[in-house]
């Protein structure tokens, strides 16, 4: 993997990765650009807790473009966008429209793939490869930052989720604090190690393991499994077999094996209500131990890959039970998706 540092015409940070040392990225932004000015703000509630990140001016961001005006195409024919280069492998960028900057913390935008009409799952294995390779570098690199405390990398597809963006593309949010459900994660992986001596995220992908019945696949390095307590109505967690706080651990099996299991499991996903609705809404999320937090030693990367549609053509809400009190009612047992998802395997 080559990796070319360059700088967008606002000042924000670009950075090419390639599959090929020989590449030259050279290409300058040539858009005329005035420095960005952000009012991200971070506020405490005190009821509950938590953190909520005040943007306002992410009321201005590009909101569903034509497709010939995506910003997170190459710039070709007289058109400048967000990636100067005419191709690319693989892009991340500071985010021009940030929740989360400054002494808030950062936000970058991955482009998986210069092709506008492509998805994740389209992708070979060398390109997916390359992804994680790229999420890997971008987790060492923000560790590094002082204010930030977790790394978040992750994927919204479709626009039931909520994208504005048709491109291919992910996001990496680096928090200045714990993230909620982390910190409940570490507080239940803390009681588990008092009660038992043992680490509660073992324990999970033990007794799934054993079960069997949720399931989805298994290989040498790698389990996929939807939870006993699923909150959504098809939801993957796949963990590496070998447990480790975050994706700079993952050993050289893991890694040459993610691309595969990865790729059928969005594939999967795709074939989940049939050919006629054959690209599922889903959010993909990489969990990974915060930085410097009292158990982060108890913690394990896994990532956790979710749809909000529940049948064919119809959507999952967050409605009174689980928007008002966080009480998620899931209308898909977790057996009966996990069989589903076995059904739907490649040939």
């Amino acid at each position: 993997m080559k990796k070319t540092v360059t700088t967008l015409a606002d000042g924000r940070e670009l950075i090419y990765y390639d599959r090929r040392d020989d590449v030259v990225r050279d290409a300058v932004d040539a858009r005329p650009l005035g420095r960005v000015a952000t009012s991200s703000e971070v506020r405490h509630d005190p009821l509950l807790g938590d953190a909520v990140a005040i943007a306002s001016h992410r009321q201005e961001r590009t909101y569903h473009p034509p497709a010939d005006e995506c910003p997170l195409d190459p710039s070709r024919d007289g058109r400048h966008t967000e990636i100067p280069d005419a191709d690319y492998d693989v892009v991340v960028f500071e985010n021009r429209f940030p929740s989360l900057s400054g002494d808030s913390g950062r936000c970058e935008v991955v482009c998986f793939t210069s092709d506008h009409d492509a998805s994740f799952a389209d992708l070979d294995e060398e390109q997916a490869g390359l992804v994680l390779d790229v999420w890997t570098d971008r987790t060492a690199e923000l560790a590094e930052l002082p204010q930030v405390e977790q790394v978040f990398p992750f994927e919204n597809r479709g626009e039931e989720i909520g994208v504005t963006l048709a491109h291919p593309h992910g996001q990496i949010y680096a928090y200045p604090f714990v993230t909620p459900r982390t910190a409940l994660m570490l507080r239940s992986a803390a009681e588990h190690r008092a009660s038992t001596g043992r680490n509660l995220f073992e324990d999970v992908v033990a007794r799934e393991r054993a079960d069997g019945e949720r399931i989805v696949l298994e290989t040498e390095h790698w389990t996929a499994f939807v939870p006993y307590a699923a909150h959504w109505p098809y939801e993957v967690h796949l963990h590496p077999r070998r447990r480790v706080a975050d994706l700079r651990g993952l050993d050289d099996g893991a890694r040459a094996e993610f691309p595969r299991v990865y790729l059928e499991l969005l594939r999967r996903f795709d074939r989940i209500f049939g050919p006629d609705q054959p690209r599922t809404p889903y959010i993909s999320a990489w969990h990974q131990a915060p930085l410097r937090a009292l158990g982060r030693e108890e913690y394990a990367l896994h990532l956790e890959l979710f749809t909000i549609r529940r049948t064919s053509g119809k959507l999952k809400y967050l409605a009174g039970s689980e928007s008002g009190m966080s009480v998620f009612i899931n209308d898909v047992p977790p057996e009966a998706a996990a069989a589903r998802l076995r059904e739907v395997a490649s040939e």
